[in-house]
């Protein structure tokens, strides 16, 4: 586990808080692996009736770890084994999920929310998908689910131009269903989590199993995004982008 990743139980809720705020919450392989496991167990435990996915004042989570990403790129590296396994635990999580969302969610913190149950999002809260900008391209069934719920026009802006997405057009869009001043968004959050954990529980699997239908198409796309994926990340294209991104920070 890593202290980047706080899990904790309490009246039948897991919390999964991302801890990284000097990094605006910028996720590495350890908190791949703490958040898999957290998942993973709330799927085995039957005291955990919900989970809620939360991150810090001002950052959901600015997406990979762009330098875990260049190694990546470079050679053969854990870090992209370990985003992928977190991508079919978090599809295959069978406990509702509520997710938190303050200031910045890039890339996956962005297309994550697109398999929890309710979100919640602080007027501060800017989602962004720059897959495309760095030579890669748009993951978690994103290009899916998005040109679905929101129009291929929409998705296209979102997820191939990386036009950034305001709280207010989360909303609007279908992506959040609620938006709140930043200093309520935890409080709002375990508030819609508390009334999920009081349902019948399995009246609430059985009703999300079917509003979510068969997975089986969702999961043959995620795989046909991994794969594409991973072939981008080592593409020239890619390799520019990161090096240029990381000479613009020096």
């Amino acid at each position: 586990m890593t202290e980047h990743v706080i899990v904790t139980d309490d009246g039948g809720i897991r919390t999964i808080r991302i801890n990284r705020p000097e990094k605006k919450n910028a996720l590495t392989i350890a908190m791949y692996e703490a958040m898999v496991a957290a998942l993973d167990g709330a799927s085995t435990d039957d005291a955990v009736r919900c989970v809620l996915i939360t991150g810090v004042p001002g950052a959901f989570t600015a997406g990979n770890d762009l330098s875990d990403f260049l190694a990546a790129a470079g050679g053969d590296s854990g870090f992209n084994r370990a985003a992928l396994r977190f991508l079919p635990t978090l599809v295959g999580c069978n406990k509702p999920m509520v997710a938190a969302v303050s200031g910045v969610a890039v890339g996956i913190g962005t297309t994550m929310l697109l398999h929890c149950d309710f979100v919640v999002a602080g007027t501060d809260a800017m989602l962004s998908t720059p897959f495309v900008g760095l030579g890669l391209i748009p993951e978690a069934g994103s290009t899916l689910i998005l040109p679905r719920l929101i129009g291929q026009r929409r998705a296209f802006e979102l997820l191939v131009m990386g036009h950034p997405l305001n709280a207010t057009h989360a909303r609007e869009y279908g992506i959040a269903n609620m938006v709140v001043d930043p200093q309520d968004v935890d409080a709002e959050a375990l508030k819609a989590a508390r009334e999920i954990a009081g349902l019948p529980a399995g009246a609430v699997a059985a009703a999300r199993a079917l509003m979510r239908g068969n997975q089986d198409e969702l999961q043959l796309h995620i795989d046909q995004e991994s794969r594409i994926f991973s072939e981008r990340l080592r593409s020239p294209e890619a390799k520019a982008a990161f090096e240029a991104f990381f000479a613009r920070k020096r």
